[in-house]
């Protein structure tokens, strides 16, 4: 199997159903469970909520794959917890790094596809007015910077370059907003970030810094 023929990566289980990869989660503890959203007796999405409730899969990262990159399902998924997705036409290797990503908790994945999927959803009404943007406050003028680019799909290592700072710094400055927004990964910071107004649909990534000769 693909994942196994990597020396870091194992796979402890693989369940039929999603009612069978919830079980599955609460005995192996897997690090990370690969989801399909299209699933019998209880889909993807369902199975990534029931995941996410439970306080003791906690450290239990959910990565989604789908057909389709824009998929409506894969946006309620990551607003349940999931930590990423990815399109079942990625190439191996770039899977293998997917789960490796998730793995440590650092990066949100195919940003391309999380920004189109915010644009189609967070437009609606419904969405995007349960916070608002008082919710904020507890973050320093740099984090809010952060973290809108981080909404913006941009790794540390973009952040850094982008903002002058070592991918180290970048990272503190992610995790602290996380700590403070109370958000257990990059995702749920990205869709706080548009639910609070911090980042409109549409929006892109502004010029990076430039340092001035001295």
């Amino acid at each position: 199997m693909l994942v196994n023929s990597a020396p870091d990566l194992e796979v402890v289980a693989e369940a039929a159903n999603g009612r069978d990869a919830v079980e599955l989660a609460r005995t192996e503890r897997a690090d990370v469970i690969l989801m399909d959203i299209r699933m019998p007796e209880l889909d993807g999405l369902a199975a990534t909520m029931q995941i996410n409730a439970d306080e003791a899969l906690a450290g239990v990262k959910v990565l989604i794959l789908t057909t389709f990159e824009v998929d409506e399902y894969v946006f309620e998924a990551i607003r349940a917890g999931a930590s990423g997705f990815l399109g079942k036409s990625v190439e191996p290797a770039e899977l293998i790094n997917a789960i490796r990503v998730v793995a440590r908790g650092d990066a949100l994945l195919s940003p391309k596809a999380v920004r189109g999927l915010m644009n189609r959803f967070l437009a609606e009404p419904r969405v995007g007015q349960d916070l608002g943007p008082s919710v904020l406050d507890v973050l320093t003028d740099r984090e809010r910077e952060i973290v809108s680019l981080v909404a913006l799909g941009l790794t540390n290592d973009e952040i850094a370059e982008r903002l002058v700072l070592s991918p180290s710094t970048a990272k503190t400055h992610v995790n602290r907003a996380m700590v403070k927004l109370d958000c257990r990964d990059r995702a749920q910071l990205v869709v706080l970030a548009y639910q609070t107004g911090l980042v409109r649909p549409g929006a892109t990534p502004p010029a990076a810094d430039v340092p001035q000769p001295q």
